[in-house]
């Protein structure tokens, strides 16, 4: 028998902010308080990634402008990691650059090539304003990789360039997605 509740059993499903909602292109704020408050969001969090079948979600992506992102996330191995952090900062992301399928909660429909090292490290703090450091390899490296990239106000599709990037947003539009006609996707180009 499983010991205490499943992440998220607790929660309530949010809506999801879309490609062109400036909250996704502003780099959130450090969490200063945790407390029942931060505890609710989280569970909230899993709540939402689960009802929309997503591997990771990050706080800005419900409308929450706060450095916290959750994950439940298989690595290349098929091992199974299940977390959240709050105030993350991306230590390591080395080893080979490889382009893969990456997708977005906030853009649904849309997956492009999209490239990123094999391996990331993460350290931030749970729930509880214990420490911790998380790593991986491989897709759940892309994981930590892109979740950070929303904290700091950056959507994957920041990172393509050229046709990719061309037909990721053409499909956006198809999708009925699309930034305000001169706006950022997200904070930063790469």
């Amino acid at each position: 028998m499983r010991k205490g509740s499943i992440p998220g059993g607790s929660g309530r499903v949010r809506p999801l902010r879309l490609l062109g909602d400036q909250g996704l292109a502003t780099p959130c704020e450090e969490v200063t308080e945790f407390d029942a408050g931060l505890a609710e969001l989280v569970e909230d969090m899993f709540a939402t990634m689960y009802a929309a079948r997503g591997v990771g979600l990050a706080a800005n992506q419900i409308g929450v402008p706060l450095r916290v992102f959750v994950y439940d996330c298989p690595d290349d191995e098929d091992v199974r990691h299940l977390g959240h952090l709050v105030n993350p900062r991306l230590v390591t992301a080395d080893g080979i650059a490889f382009r893969g399928p990456e997708g977005c909660l906030s853009v649904p429909g849309v997956e492009a090539g999209t490239e990123r090292f094999d391996h990331a490290e993460v350290a931030g703090f749970m729930v509880d304003g214990s420490p911790v450091r998380v790593s991986g390899t491989g897709f759940f490296a892309r994981c930590l990789q892109h979740e950070c990239d929303h904290l700091e106000g950056g959507l994957y599709l920041d990172r393509l360039t050229g046709l990719r990037r061309r037909r990721a947003l053409r499909a956006a539009r198809r999708g009925g997605l699309a930034p305000a006609a001169g706006a950022p996707l997200g904070g930063r180009q790469g």
